[in-house]
This record gives structure tokens, sequence and C-alpha cells, in this order.
């Protein structure tokens, strides 16, 4: 069914395709339609110190305004990642800003963050029934310099944390200038080292510690992995995600849109994604969290994930080439790997 379904959303703009996509979602969860054909899938798994329904998740990117938490959550996903989120409402970069890359199963986008806001985002999360696991991905305004990043992603922190189960420190997109500096040892540690001391404060107010989560690019070199995992482990996160979208264009040259600025998703990204997965689970301890995502687009592959060491899987271009059905071949394949 969606195999047809996803001929008629590709004859639209990517971008277009992406808004009916989500409301012909969100109309089918109104209906129960969506209940009947992706009926809750249990493989529970606790990581981060939280419950999970399932390991099997959709990424940030696909819901930026909390806007279909609930529709998502009725296609089987045991967790979902809203946002990327800043503390002011930004536009983004200019249209169009996605494309498609059809015969790699892939997508470029430079969409730049684009957003309603924090406070639009928290006013959706308050309304969300989805039972399950609840992150919220957060970012910085693209004005905000480097050094003042700190004070955007407080902002965002002390907005969200009652409201989410996670949070995750966005310092990997490429498509918002300087960002991915962040990730220098010296830059990580240091933002790190404000965000977990405000968490601590977070948690003595609210009367509970909310694990926060960092997300890297595929485009690391080896050598940054162990500075990185100890500043993670220095200052007490509880999970990575491993990993955003890349720069790197070897795998679909040649191909029509290869050239187009942005950030490189779906199969092309599976191996440089699966590389820096495992060499942070070989410099990690085990009871730091580990969400594999990138190139995720057959159950063999999220199951491939969890091989890598992987507790948790998330992805966003494979559900737009696959669909629900994803999810269930995800969570069947990851179940035989258990089970093996």
């Amino acid at each position: 069914m969606y195999s047809l379904i996803r001929k008629a959303l590709f004859v639209a703009d990517p971008e277009t395709a992406h808004g009916l996509a989500l409301e012909g979602l969100r109309l089918g969860y109104g209906v129960g339609a969506t209940h009947l054909l992706c009926k809750t899938r249990s493989l529970p798994v606790t990581a981060m110190g939280l419950q999970f329904p399932n390991p099997v998740g959709m990424a940030a990117g696909m819901d930026k305004n909390g806007d279909y938490i609930d529709a998502l959550g009725s296609v089987g996903f045991g967790f979902i990642e809203v946002g990327s989120v800043t503390p002011r409402p930004q536009p983004g970069n200019p249209k169009p800003r996605i494309f498609r890359l059809e015969k790699a199963n892939a997508m470029i986008n430079r969409l730049g963050f684009n957003n309603k806001g924090v406070d639009y985002l928290v006013q959706q999360v308050k309304k969300r029934r989805f039972s399950g696991v609840l992150g919220i991905n957060i970012g910085k305004n693209f004005d905000t310099p480097n050094d003042q990043a700190a004070d955007d992603y407080l902002l965002c922190l002390e907005k969200v944390y009652p409201h989410a189960d996670y949070v995750t420190i966005n310092i990997s997109s490429p498509n918002t200038r300087g960002l991915r500096d962040l990730q220098n040892t010296e830059q990580l540690d240091s933002l790190l080292a404000v965000l977990n001391s405000r968490r601590l404060e977070l948690a003595n107010e609210y009367q509970k510690r909310v694990p926060l989560v960092v997300k890297v690019a595929p485009d690391l070199e080896d050598e940054q992995v162990p500075g990185m995992a100890q500043a993670i482990v220095r200052n007490e996160f509880d999970g990575l995600i491993a990993t955003n979208t890349t720069i790197s264009r070897d795998a679909v040259k040649g191909m029509k849109h290869a050239d187009e600025q942005g950030g490189l998703s779906g199969a092309p990204v599976k191996d440089k994604a699966n590389h820096i997965l495992a060499e942070f689970r070989g410099n990690l301890p085990p009871e730091i969290a580990l969400i594999g995502t990138g190139g995720i687009t057959t159950g063999d592959d999220a199951a491939e994930k969890i091989k890598l060491g992987a507790d948790l899987v998330q992805f966003y271009t494979g559900f737009v080439y696959k669909g629900p059905d994803l999810v269930k071949d995800s969570l069947q394949a990851i179940k035989a790997y258990r089970s093996a």
C-alpha cells in the first residue's frame, strides 16, 4: 500500500510531499486507520534509565515542531524525537532545500533548523497522548555565534526539561554555519559541562533527572572519537546518537542532485554512520547508551546497528522511502538477532 502512496507523494517536490504525508498520517490517526494498519509493537528495552516499549524510533527532523507526535506514535515507534528546535523561530534556508536521490534511497537537505521556536514546540508537546518515550532535540539559532551557543542550548534545555523524556544536543547538522565546530573536544567539553551543571539544578527543581544525549556527525576522524568520548563521560551525559547526515558525496557521485549543498541521508550514509557508531562503542562504557541512525532502509540495517553496539535505532529517510513497514521489519530483524 505504501508504495502506491509514495508514488503519489513523489510527484510533488520533497518539502511539499513531506507536509502532505504528515497531514495524511494525522488524518489517518484521527479516524483510527493507522491503529488498524500498524499496531503497537512490543520489544521492551531499558536504556538511559528509561523503559522503551521497543528500540525503534523516529529520528529528529521529521516532526520539527511537535505537531505530529501522536500520529507518528501510532505506527509502532517505541520512541519519537522531535525538533531540532531553537530558542527563536527561524525560517531556515531558502527553498528549494530538499532533494531526492531516488536511485540511492537517499536525500539531501539544507533546511537549516527551520522551526517555530521552542515555546511553540513545548505547547505542542504538552498535548501529546503518545505513551512511548519522547526525546526533544535542541539547537542554536543560525545567527548565534559559537562563543554564545551555550546560552541558546541552556534556554532550550530549561524550557523543554519538564516535558522531555530525554534531551538531545544537536551539534552536528551541516546546515548551520559553524555548528560542527562545537564537536571539537575543547568546545564540546565546555558546552557539555555547562549543560550538565544546569541539568543538576533542574533535576533538583523538578525532582526528575532527564537524560542528556549528544548527536554527532558521520564525518568525524577516528582520532577525534576518544577525546569526545572522554568529554561525554566526564560530563555525565547519558547517550550519544551516531550519526547525523554527511557532507561526503563519494557514494552518490554523478547522480542527479548529488552536487547540491547540504547533508546527505539515507542508504549511502550507512557505512560511515556504522563506522562512527562502532568507534564510539569501543570508547564509551556500556552504561552510556548509543542510538544508531543513518542509512537504515531495511530491517537488517537496523539489526546491524544493534550488532555494532547500539541500544536503540532511529530512522527518517528510510521511513520516507519504505513507510511504516520499516518499523515492523526493523523490530522483526532485531528480535531475530537477539534470539539467535
